[in-house]
């Protein structure tokens, strides 16, 4: 009977979903530690961070497990919910779809609102705007054709993500819509949503490659990537609303993969500016992490590139 019990006791807690608290594999860098809290500590609002070298296990952290407003980070979990639906056989990756006006998200510049209803795209086109150019038209058919935050969230739930769930358009998450928008995540759990993709645990193997391969081809490459090497791939993606701004990013370093993610809220910089404070300080994390856990590269970004970058 002992035995029984023990055995039962194994089965719940490796069954359980991971809560990604803080793990026997990781190892706090105590001087990355200070050299982050030094870097936060003089912005205007609250600002969360998650540093996780893959290979040596080092992080630091800095109200990492605290919930913040995802902005078009909430693109993540929905890509994985569109991607369940596909390798559950329900959606057709190479599906033709068919445009009508009435999926408008209104008052943007985006590539798939100017289409003229009635066109037709593929499935595997509206997915990759989603993610590359952060097309929120896109990311709206995508999440209906996800079955709803509702499932999207389960699947969130299901695999040991407790704090990262779609809001709008989200039957009884009214109240948490009014506090963070579109979604709401922990720069801890959006940081390890990249991490299961890049490991090919997210969905399925072959799922996990098609993301990934989709999310080292972003538009948006003017902050955190800008401070990163043009030759070193990088997987991310951005999010941005008036009074916080957002970016999850996997760098495929020569050192060994690293991933952070970097999330601000009541900051008090509202503009939309390249000098934005949330925007300078997702690029002085990033020049950051870089320098240190890549020491010996002597890259800089050129003077003038910033002409360069999408706006």
């Amino acid at each position: 009977m002992r035995l029984f019990y023990c055995c039962l006791l194994v089965f719940f807690v490796s069954s359980s979903p991971c809560l990604f608290a803080q793990s026997a594999k990781e190892k706090p860098d105590a001087a990355l530690q200070k050299k982050l809290a030094e870097l936060v500590k003089p912005f205007k609002g609250d600002v969360g961070v998650y540093v996780r070298h893959l290979k040596t296990g080092q992080t630091a952290a800095v109200n990492a497990d605290t919930l913040f407003p995802t902005a078009s980070l909430v693109k993540v979990p929905i890509m994985l919910g569109l991607f369940d639906k596909i390798e559950r056989g329900e959606l057709d990756y190479h599906r033709e779809l068919v445009y009508k006006d009435s999926l408008l998200y209104p008052g943007e510049s985006d590539l798939v609102g100017l289409f003229k209803d009635g066109s037709k795209v593929g499935l595997s086109k509206i997915a990759m705007l989603m993610i590359t150019t952060s097309d929120n038209t896109a990311s709206l058919w995508c999440q209906h054709l996800a079955g709803t935050g509702t499932e999207i969230n389960k699947w969130l739930e299901t695999n040991g993500f407790r704090h990262t769930r779609v809001n709008s358009r989200t039957p009884g998450r009214e109240s948490a819509r009014k506090a963070y928008g579109w979604g709401q995540t922990t720069p801890r759990e959006m940081a390890e949503l990249v991490v299961r993709i890049r490991e090919g645990k997210a969905v399925s193997a072959a799922a996990s490659e098609r993301m990934y391969r989709n999310l080292v081809r972003i538009y948006w490459d003017g902050e955190s990537m800008s401070q990163i090497p043009p030759y070193v791939q990088v997987a991310s993606k951005q999010g941005a609303i008036d009074r916080s701004r957002s970016e999850v990013v996997l760098v495929n370093a020569p050192s060994g993969d690293y991933v952070f993610c970097v999330i601000t809220k009541n900051q008090q910089d509202t503009s939309w500016t390249y000098e934005n404070a949330g925007f300078v300080l997702l690029r002085q994390v990033s020049r950051l992490l870089w320098q240190h856990f890549e020491p010996k590269s002597d890259w800089k970004p050129a003077a003038d590139g910033k002409k360069y970058y999408a706006e």
